[in-house]
């Protein structure tokens, strides 16, 4: 049973545009050193026997895109990381001083807030993301939910420095329902309830080379990629229950060699690196030239490469097609030094083991994210798109 409702949200929107976009703005790029100092994030959900039942897998200490969302009335601005990993919408209320870069919700400047106070607490690898439940009116992209449950947050230790560094002021999930903290109904499920969107489905678009990103409501944009898209089902984590943006996958090789045993993996707008078992991250690692930063935890699992030599191409199979990172794809300059853009990361069963492909593989495919179908859908990306977005106002 849910432990909280959503209050009345709008009627059905008429003569709805067709999408509604969402710029995403990418951050000055970590250091390799700020990289390497900073911890991955894993939560593990237990049952009440004690057995692992679910798992939520976030990266947010190198989110690089973010975007913004308005809470209140008058709506009051903060930047949120746009994250398919996580299904839950929370915003900072921690008071900040004039030189932080960060901003916050203040339901007392309200109008519209309703109080909850219900604890909200989630536990990273690093520490907790804790605070309480509120009502108020909620808008992203221009879409409105005039009273939606969401979380006001006062402890950020969990993201350690990555909420110090960051622009990012709070999570905006845009996971599946089976792993939404206290069963609060998801931002995008909340869209989708209001009939808010010609279609329930939305679309990654992530910059390169410092270029910014654009999330796309009810929609695709086709200024961001050619061809068709080539779908695959979104798989269950549990039998009966979707977690994640999870798919079933052929294989990865590298030079036309298996690189791995696993065969699941999940798409994660909020993991910068791509993710996977230590042990086939180093035999990958071995295959193109990367060299371990220090042979200790943590930086055991983190790698340099060379930024100028060959290196061969890895490549992904989904549903019997090919998606090929080349070696710019999977590294990360940082002046004359480059860090290999994959993690080990050992997720535990039944959840795992799994592949997490982040931002280097959506950085290299346009991702469609279909609720409606439960399924996900991959084209080939217009890198480096210098126009502008395609302009959509809500009726």
């Amino acid at each position: 049973m849910a432990l909280f409702g959503l209050a009345a949200l709008s009627a059905p929107v008429a003569q709805q545009e067709p999408f509604l976009t969402v710029p995403l703005k990418r951050r000055e790029p970590l250091t390799i050193q700020q990289r390497i100092n900073m911890q991955r994030s894993v939560t593990v959900g237990v049952s009440a026997s004690g057995d692992p039942s679910t798992i939520v897998i976030n990266d947010f200490q190198d989110a690089q895109y973010y975007g913004t969302i308005s809470v209140g009335t008058p709506p009051q601005d903060v930047q949120v990381v746009y994250d398919t990993g996580s299904p839950n919408l929370w915003v900072s209320d921690i008071k900040v001083g004039v030189m932080s870069s960060h901003h916050f919700y203040d339901h007392s400047k309200s109008s519209s807030y309703v109080a909850n106070g219900t604890q909200f607490y989630i536990r990273y690898g690093s520490g907790p993301v804790a605070g309480f439940y509120s009502t108020d009116a909620v808008s992203l992209g221009g879409l409105d939910l005039p009273a939606y449950l969401f979380a006001e947050v006062n402890d950020t230790s969990g993201l350690g420095l990555a909420f110090k560094v960051g622009h990012f002021d709070g999570i905006c999930g845009l996971g599946w329902d089976g792993s939404s903290v206290d069963n609060v109904v998801t931002p995008f499920k909340a869209l989708m309830n209001a009939h808010l969107l010609t279609e329930n489905v939305f679309a990654f678009y992530l910059g390169s080379d410092g270029g910014e990103g654009e999330l796309v409501l009810g929609g695709v944009n086709p200024a961001h990629y050619t061809g068709d898209f080539s779908y695959v089902p979104v798989v269950d984590a549990v039998p009966g229950k979707k977690v994640y943006w999870q798919l079933d996958m052929d294989d990865i090789t590298v030079d036309g060699a298996s690189v791995t045993s696993v065969r699941k993996a999940i798409v994660d707008s909020g993991t910068s690196l791509l993710a996977a078992p230590t042990a086939e991250i180093e035999k990958i690692a071995k295959a193109v030239g990367a060299k371990k930063v220090l042979p200790i935890p943590p930086f055991n699992k983190e790698y340099m490469i060379d930024c100028d030599s060959p290196g061969p191409d890895l490549v992904i199979g989904i549903g019997g097609k090919s998606y090929t990172l080349t070696k710019e794809d999977y590294i990360i300059r940082d002046g004359p030094e480059c860090l290999f853009a994959m993690t080990g990361l050992d997720v535990p069963a039944p959840a795992g083991p799994l592949w997490i492909l982040g931002d280097p593989f959506m950085r290299s495919f346009y991702v469609k994210f279909d609720f409606d179908n439960a399924r996900l859908g991959f084209a080939t990306i217009v890198k480096n798109y210098k126009g502008q977005p395609a302009e959509s106002v809500a009726a």
